[in-house]
């Protein structure tokens, strides 16, 4: 388990950054502790850092996984964000969706048409599938 490099920082950075913007510091600076990002087998990994001294003492090779797994990096050196990362994004977040159509297609649709997939909150479903028409 290893510190990011300035790279892999920058580049899990961005990502992150188009869902929560300037909320990224919230992750790191949380008022329950300071939390800290490492790399471990291309995943990254989001832990405390009282966790993450506690967890020196176990070699890095019998070491599985430490903390929440955030997303990890692709052979090409991109980064892809794991479903594990939602608990924490989710409440810094400016909007999960997907676009359904074009930004001509929703100037014209009909009020009823499907304009945005939503996509924050998983268990939305479930929760209230009696409700939803």
């Amino acid at each position: 388990m290893r510190p990011l490099t300035e790279e892999e920082t920058r580049v899990m950075f961005e990502k992150i950054a188009k869902y929560i913007g300037e909320n990224l510091q919230l992750l790191v600076d949380r008022p329950d502790g300071t939390y800290c990002f490492r790399l471990h087998n291309d995943r990254v990994y989001y832990v405390s850092e009282k966790i993450l001294k506690l967890a020196a003492n176990v070699s890095g090779d019998k070491l599985l996984s430490l903390g929440t797994c955030f997303g990890k990096f692709t052979k090409t050196h991109k980064f892809r964000l794991h479903i594990t990362a939602l608990d924490y994004l989710a409440p810094y977040a400016k909007g999960f969706g997907v676009a359904a159509k074009s930004t001509q297609d929703c100037r014209k649709v009909d009020p009823m048409a499907i304009v945005v997939f939503h996509q924050a909150d998983i268990g939305e479903y479930v929760r209230h599938e009696e409700t939803l028409t």
